[in-house]
């Protein structure tokens, strides 16, 4: 089995995004796909056979006032609008719909990952969690905490599986995958270092101790993570793909010259991933 693991990253996701765009380009199919935040949005375009649908998310409706921003806090109390975004653009009397039929009948397995606002826990959802015109379970995978409110979505909260769940690899291995192809939005020779964690822990105890918690945890899941995925890079198990020659970026950077680097970063790294299949 062959897997692949996007760990998204907000607007960064769009160097996933390449990857996968360059996957298709050469003919490559994952039997599993296991996405964190904007990284399932780019695993559910790439399994519906849609190139340069992400592409057109992150540099087009991303940039909307009615995405992201003061007027988005007002009208929805969310500074970013998920719903608009990856339910009303996506049905199929939307802007840019998305094939639901091509994507339900890609064998491929699909874990979404989320993260219980109140245990702090992972849940993960299936292919089977999304229907026509319901992609509810991809919004609740991408709420960031403090950014957005937590995400109701079948009568339970959540927020970002990146909280929880950074780099979702083990899932591939536990699945059988015996090759995963990685793609990070940071270099692979970085910590998982954030500035704010106990601010943002601070704020939200109160409400969301289980979430709390699982922030403060965060930087040592994905360092944990990331030190595994590296030792089986070594013995040729896993392949790491991370945009290592540019300057990390804002997670929600709307900058189009900067996203535009990173879509071409992810097309051309994934002209690695042929040789990496390929190799016995």
């Amino acid at each position: 089995m062959i897997g692949c693991v996007d760990m998204g990253g907000g607007t960064r996701g769009i160097y996933g995004a390449g990857v996968l765009d360059g996957c298709l380009d050469l003919g490559i199919h994952f039997d599993g796909m296991y996405a964190v935040s904007a990284g399932s949005a780019n695993a559910v375009s790439y399994m519906a056979g849609q190139r340069g649908r992400n592409y057109r998310f992150y540099t087009s409706y991303f940039s909307r006032a009615q995405t992201m921003g003061p007027r988005t806090a007002l009208h929805t109390r969310n500074l970013l609008d998920l719903d608009y975004i990856y339910c009303a653009i996506s049905a199929q009397d939307g802007e840019d719909p998305l094939d639901y039929d091509t994507f339900q009948a890609n064998p491929a397995r699909l874990e979404v990952v989320t993260t219980d606002a109140r245990s702090g826990k992972s849940v993960y959802f299936h292919k089977d969690d999304i229907s026509l015109d319901h992609y509810e379970c991809l919004c609740a995978s991408s709420t960031l905490p403090l950014v957005n409110r937590p995400y109701i979505y079948k009568g339970r909260a959540y927020f970002d599986g990146g909280v929880s769940d950074p780099i979702p690899l083990h899932r591939a291995l536990e699945d059988g995958c015996d090759r995963v192809v990685v793609i990070l939005t940071r270099s692979k020779n970085l910590p998982g270092v954030s500035r704010y964690q106990r601010s943002q822990a601070r704020l939200l105890r109160r409400r969301y101790p289980g979430t709390a918690d699982a922030i403060l945890n965060r930087c040592r899941l994905y360092d944990e993570a990331l030190a595994l995925a590296r030792s089986l890079e070594e013995s040729g198990k896993v392949l790491i793909l991370s945009p290592e020659e540019l300057p990390l970026m804002r997670t929600l950077t709307r900058n189009r010259e900067s996203l535009d680097l990173l879509y071409q970063a992810g097309l051309d790294a994934a002209q690695r991933i042929p040789a990496f299949l390929n190799r016995t």
